[in-house]
């Protein structure tokens, strides 16, 4: 009868210990690609998958609109459909021409993100080194950057790290890496509401462009 006991107690305490015990945290790269008139950033995206691959180690999925069939999809490892969202037009010295972009689905990262860790790069991010394991690797629940300057110092550039009228800082989206939380998933519930009200925050903030930009509503929702 004691044999029995212990038994049954040494098997409550193990399955305790297997219920306790915290599954690994889920880490990729979420990329939205959604072409223009001119860019094809699927091509892109699917050009910074290998390369995420290589440097990063890990997953990438691709928010996107293009045909499932499409041959350039079979680089990610998830394909995640959505409708392109475009926040407005812009000018690009490249082509000299205005192009219709659609930028404005950043905000639901949080939201499809299949991962517990996200990294969240643009599409003509080009990742050439394993420099931003350094992000994943922090304890931070939302990291992004804070400046830009020119590593050539060829170019002036502080005037980039500022926004509006009353030159408040701007932080940008262009990489992003969040983890799920309460402070994370309010960030991008901020975004979603500037985003949703961005005249209103164009106003406020005295922002000579009409166009949405993601750095902009992550500035003024930080």
């Amino acid at each position: 009868q004691i044999t029995r006991t212990l038994a049954r107690a040494n098997e409550c305490l193990a399955c305790g210990t297997r219920k306790s015990q915290q599954e690994p945290m889920t880490t990729g790269a979420l990329i939205f690609a959604f072409n223009n008139e001119q860019t094809d950033y699927i091509t892109m995206a699917e050009w910074s998958a290998r390369n995420i691959r290589r440097w990063l180690n890990i997953p990438t999925a691709v928010v996107t609109d293009v045909n499932p069939r499409d041959q350039r999809l079979r680089g990610f490892d998830q394909v995640i459909p959505a409708t392109a969202s475009a926040g407005g037009t812009r000018w690009f010295e490249d082509y000299q021409a205005t192009v219709t972009w659609h930028n404005a689905g950043r905000t639901d990262a949080y939201t499809l993100s299949p991962w517990d860790q996200t990294l969240v790069l643009d599409a003509d991010y080009v990742v050439a080194s394993s420099q931003l394991k350094i992000l994943l690797d922090s304890d931070q629940e939302f990291l992004a950057h804070a400046s830009a300057y020119d590593i050539t110092s060829t170019n002036n550039f502080s005037g980039l790290n500022e926004y509006g009228e009353y030159h408040m800082p701007m932080t940008w989206a262009t990489v992003m890496m969040f983890r799920r939380s309460t402070h994370a998933e309010l960030i991008f519930d901020c975004m979603r509401m500037i985003r949703d009200n961005w005249r209103h925050y164009k106003d406020l903030y005295r922002i000579s462009s009409s166009t949405y930009r993601n750095d902009h509503a992550l500035s003024i929702a930080l």
